[in-house]
């Protein structure tokens, strides 16, 4: 799984930089350059797809790039929770069970999976391992 989508970076009525993503039509921002708005992006686009887990829907797919977009990837904590949220669904084990496998107790895994508990980089890596996932990260130049 990839948390990279392409965006959309247009000036705005009053001033400013407003970001839409044609695959996340929730996450819409504005920055006041291009830099503020290439910040705020990331942000957007990892708060709106963490609503998709909160509402029980897919996660949507990012569609190759597009003339005019550029590509803008999620925080590499957001991406990580993501993959966990995914992984959790698709694996059809119950929280319970992840606790179990984590060794911890079943509050501590709610919060595991809760779109809107930060959670630190390391917890994340142990519950994808603790489902057969691996965390892969990988560094790609800036647009």
């Amino acid at each position: 799984m990839t948390f990279r989508f392409f965006a959309q970076f247009e000036p705005g009525d009053e001033g400013g930089i407003v970001v839409s993503f044609p695959d996340v039509p929730e996450a819409i921002t504005q920055g006041d350059d291009m830099a503020d708005a290439r910040a705020q992006a990331q942000e957007a686009l990892g708060l709106a797809l963490l609503t998709y887990p909160r509402r029980g829907l897919p996660l949507p797919v990012a569609t190759t790039q597009a003339k005019g977009l550029e590509p803008v990837a999620v925080e590499a904590e957001t991406a990580a929770k993501l993959a966990l949220l995914e992984r959790f669904r698709a694996s059809g084990i119950s929280k319970s069970e992840l606790a179990r496998r984590l060794g911890k107790d079943e509050k501590a895994v709610r919060r595991l999976l809760d779109p809107m508990h930060p959670t630190k980089l390391a917890p994340l890596v142990e519950a994808l391992a603790a489902l057969g996932g691996q965390l892969v990260i990988s560094m790609e130049e800036a647009a």
